[in-house]
C-alpha cells in the first residue's frame, strides 16, 4: 500500500442538519474503499454524531479524527461571523472544546447560530489544532477583498491563539476565485512563515448527490429550489473525493496535501467505551454506599412488613422469606456495582413523595425488586405476585439497572430542580433525540421545495401506507401501493419528487429532547459530553443521545411525566374536600376490589 498522501480533515455530516446529507456510516466505508488511515467529523457547531463516528471509524480500521467547524462572533459585523476549524489533538483539547460548544449554546447564540468568541481561547487552546477556515475565516474574508494587511495581522494574531497549531486552509472546491484565493494565501504564509493545508470541504457523498444536498439545504432554509436568487453557498464539487482527486487538484502544492497527513498524525482521542460513572451518592461519615444500601433496605423492609402484616406474629412468620430475598438482592446489587444507583434513584422518589408530587407505583421489571419496593422506589410488593428480581438484574448479563419512573406530570419538573439542587446544575441535564425525515415527511418537504401544488404533493404523500409502530420507506411504499410505482413510471414531476425525496430519507432533519431522560453525571456533564440548548430556552440537553450517552458511561434516569398520575391526585383532592376524614391513600387500595372491577365490566367509567 502507498504511502497516505491525503486526508479529509473537514466533513460535514447529516448531524450537521442544515447543510450535511452525508451518512456516517457510507463517510466510514468510502475512506476504506480510498485507503484513507484516517477520516475528521468536523459538523457544523456540534457533536451531535462524535460517539456513531468513533464507533464506526474504529470498526474499520480508520483512525477517527474529531474536530468542529465552527463560528466565531465577529462583534463589528454579528451577522457576519467568521468561521473555524477546530480539530482535537488529545482529551485536554477535547475538554476544552466540549466547554466552548456548551458556552456557546448557552449564552453566545445569534439568530440560532450558537458561535465561540475569541477571548474565550486567551485562556488556553492546548489540545487543539486551527485550520483558519479558508474563504469563510478571518483571514479569507481579508484576502478576498484584496485587504492583504488586515489578513496579515488577523493570521498572526490567530497563530499566537495557537501556537505551532495553526495553518492556513486552501481548497480548491469548484468557485471562480478558489485558484487567486490559494495564490493569496501561500504569499501570505510565506510572509508569516506559517504552514498551510489543502482541505476539501464535504458536505455530501457523490457527485450525483448535489441536487438533493440543495434540496435539503433549501427545506432548512425555507427556500425555493428553483429560486434564482436564493443564496448559492455550495458547488457541485463538493462531494468526497478521492485521495487522487485531492493530488490533482493541488499537484503544485505537494506540501499542503503532506501537512493533512502530518494533521493526521498529531491528533490522537480515545473515548472510553463501557464503563459507567455514577455520581456520587453522599452517605454519612464511615460509612460505605454497600453498608448504607443495606443499612436503608433492611429499616425498609421493617417498614413494608408493618404495614403487610399488622398482626406481629403473622409479620414474625413472614419476615425469614423476605429477609432472605432482601439478603440475595442486596448481595447481587452490591456484587454489580450498583448501590449508588438505587440509593439516589430512592432519594429522589422519596423526595418527590414527601413534597406533594404523586409517583407512580412502578412498572417494568423493576417492579420485581423487594430492594426497590424497601428503599420506596418501587410500591408493589414482589412477593406477593412471585415476581422475579433476575429479570431486573442479573449477574451473567451486566447492564446498567433502569427504573421507569412516572411523576405527577404537573410535579416532574419540581423534581428534576431538586437533583439539579442536590447534584449541581452542571452536572444534570436532559438527553438530545435527534428527529429523521420519515417517507411522509420527506415527500411533502421536498415538493415544497421543488414548488409543486399542495394537492399534488399531498396526493403522493398519502399514497405512502401507514402501519401503527412500522417505519415504512419508499422502498416499501412502492411495493405496498402499485399505484405509485404506477405514477412514479408515467409521471415526471412524480419520480423527480419520490428520486429526491429518497434520497434524504432517514436523514437527521432537528434536535429535540427526549420525553423523560435525565442525566446526572459525577461532576461537570461537559467532562463527558457537549451540551445544547435551543436559543432563548432554558431547557438544557446533551448533544449525545441516550444511546451514546449510554456508550460514554453516563446513567440515564427516566424521569417521565403522566397525566393520569396528575388526575388521580386531583381526585384524592376532591375526595378529602367532600370528606375531609378520608385517609384514603393510592398505595393501600386493594388491587382485587370486586365492585371496581364491576364498573369496569359495566363500561360505566
Amino acid at each position: 500500500m502507498s504511502a497516505p498522501d491525503f486526508v479529509h480533515l473537514r466533513l460535514h455530516s447529516e448531524f450537521s442538519i442544515a447543510d450535511g446529507t452525508v451518512r456516517i456510516d457510507d463517510a466510514v466505508a468510502t475512506a476504506v474503499a480510498d485507503a484513507m488511515p484516517a477520516l475528521a467529523l468536523t459538523d457544523l457547531g456540534n457533536a451531535f454524531g462524535l460517539v456513531k463516528f468513533y464507533k464506526a471509524a474504529r470498526a474499520a480500521g480508520v483512525k477517527p479524527l474529531f474536530g468542529c467547524d465552527v463560528f466565531v462572533t465577529h462583534d463589528a459585523e454579528r451577522d457576519q461571523p467568521w468561521r473555524l476549524l477546530l480539530l482535537v489533538q488529545s482529551r485536554a483539547g477535547y475538554l476544552k472544546l466540549t466547554e466552548w460548544l456548551s458556552r456557546a449554546y448557552r449564552g453566545n447564540q445569534h439568530r440560532g447560530r450558537a458561535e465561540l468568541r475569541r477571548d474565550w481561547m486567551a485562556a488556553g487552546t492546548e489540545g487543539l489544532i486551527a485550520l483558519s477556515g479558508a474563504r469563510d475565516g478571518e483571514v479569507g474574508q481579508a484576502l478576498l477583498q484584496g485587504n492583504r494587511a488586515g489578513a496579515e495581522r488577523a493570521a498572526r494574531d490567530w497563530a499566537a491563539l495557537f501556537p505551532d497549531r495553526y495553518y492556513l486552509e486552501m481548497q480548491r472546491a469548484g468557485r471562480a476565485d478558489d485558484d487567486a484565493l490559494v495564490a493569496a494565501t501561500v504569499a501570505l504564509a510565506a510572509a508569516t512563515d506559517l504552514p498551510v493545508v489543502a482541505t476539501h470541504p464535504v458536505q455530501f457523498l457523490r457527485p450525483d448527490d448535489f441536487r438533493a444536498h440543495e434540496a435539503r439545504v433549501c427545506i432548512a432554509e425555507g427556500h425555493i429550489l428553483a429560486d434564482p436568487r436564493r443564496p448559492k453557498r455550495f458547488t457541485p464539487d463538493q462531494y468526497f473525493k478521492s485521495r487522487a482527486e485531492m493530488r490533482a487538484a493541488f499537484a503544485d502544492l505537494p506540501e499542503a496535501l503532506a501537512n493533512s497527513v502530518a494533521i493526521a498524525q498529531r491528533c490522537s482521542l480515545a473515548i472510553a467505551l463501557g464503563k459507567n460513572y455514577l455520581p456520587d451518592f453522599p452517605t454519612p461519615p464511615g460509612i460505605t454506599l454497600d453498608e448504607h444500601l443495606r443499612a436503608e433496605a433492611g429499616a425498609g423492609l421493617e417498614r413494608r412488613l408493618a404495614v403487610l402484616y399488622p398482626d406481629p406474629v403473622e409479620r414474625a412468620a413472614r419476615r425469614p422469606e423476605y429477609a432472605a430475598r432482601l439478603e440475595f438482592e442486596t448481595r447481587t446489587i452490591v456484587q454489580m456495582g450498583f448501590p449508588g444507583y438505587f440509593l439516589i434513584v430512592a432519594d429522589f422518589i422519596n423526595w418527590a413523595k414527601d413534597n406533594g408530587v404523586p409517583v407512580g407505583p412502578g412498572r417494568g421489571s423493576g417492579a420485581g425488586s423487594l430492594v426497590a419496593y424497601s428503599l420506596g422506589i418501587t410500591d408493589l410488593d414482589p412477593i406477593r405476585y412471585a415476581l422475579l428480581f433476575e429479570r431486573f438484574l442479573n449477574p451473567e448479563r451486566v447492564s446498567m439497572p433502569d427504573f421507569d419512573i412516572d411523576f405527577c406530570q404537573n410535579g416532574r419538573d419540581r423534581v428534576i430542580d431538586y437533583v439539579k439542587q442536590k447534584y449541581g446544575a452542571d452536572s444534570v441535564s436532559q438527553i438530545a433525540t435527534f428527529g429523521t425525515m420519515a417517507a411522509k415527511a420527506a415527500v411533502r418537504d421536498v415538493g415544497r421545495v421543488l414548488d409543486l401544488p399542495y394537492p399534488f404533493v399531498d396526493g403522493i404523500a398519502k399514497l405512502i401506507p401507514f402501519q401503527p409502530g412500522k417505519l415504512i420507506t419508499l422502498k416499501d411504499a412502492r411495493t405496498m401501493e402499485p399505484l405509485l410505482a404506477e405514477r412514479e413510471k408515467n409521471e415526471e414531476e412524480v419520480k423527480e419528487l419520490l428520486e429526491l425525496a429518497e434520497a434524504l430519507e432517514g436523514l437527521t432533519r432537528n434536535v429535540g429532547m427526549h420525553a423523560g431522560g435525565v442525566l446526572i453525571a459525577p461532576g461537570k456533564l461537559t467532562d463527558f459530553c457537549p451540551l445544547y440548548a435551543q436559543q432563548n430556552s432554558d431547557a438544557i440537553v446533551s448533544q449525545f443521545d441516550k444511546d451514546d450517552i449510554e456508550a460514554v458511561g453516563l446513567v440515564k434516569f427516566d424521569f417521565l411525566g403522566l397525566t393520569t398520575l396528575t388526575i388521580l391526585d386531583w381526585t384524592l383532592r376532591y375526595v378529602r374536600r367532600l370528606d375531609p376524614a378520608s385517609d384514603l391513600h393510592l398505595e393501600t387500595l386493594p388491587l382485587d376490589d370486586r365492585a371496581a372491577y364491576e364498573v369496569f365490566r359495566k363500561a360505566d367509567t
